[in-house]
């Protein structure tokens, strides 16, 4: 609510280690929005997702993946 107060806006990009199972197991910030409260929400919800795992032939497997999250008011 702050930042929707402050009129800030931005993307970020996340880097997410998903395991075999599909859960994101480590985030890192790969370019930040300019505004922590930003990074860390795209980081709190991204922490939530359930993701399709990579897949090597068929079995699942662990992999990097980059994740941009925009944040945009609307007038």
């Amino acid at each position: 609510m702050l930042s929707r107060r402050l009129g800030e806006e931005g993307r970020v990009l996340l880097k997410v280690w998903v395991n075999a199972e599909g859960a994101p197991e480590h985030i890192e910030i790969q370019i930040s929005s300019g505004f922590p409260r930003l990074d860390q929400a795209a980081q709190d919800a991204v922490s939530r997702w359930n993701f399709d795992p990579a897949r090597r032939d068929e079995v699942a497997i662990a992999s990097w993946v980059s994740i941009p999250v925009v944040f945009r008011l609307n007038p």
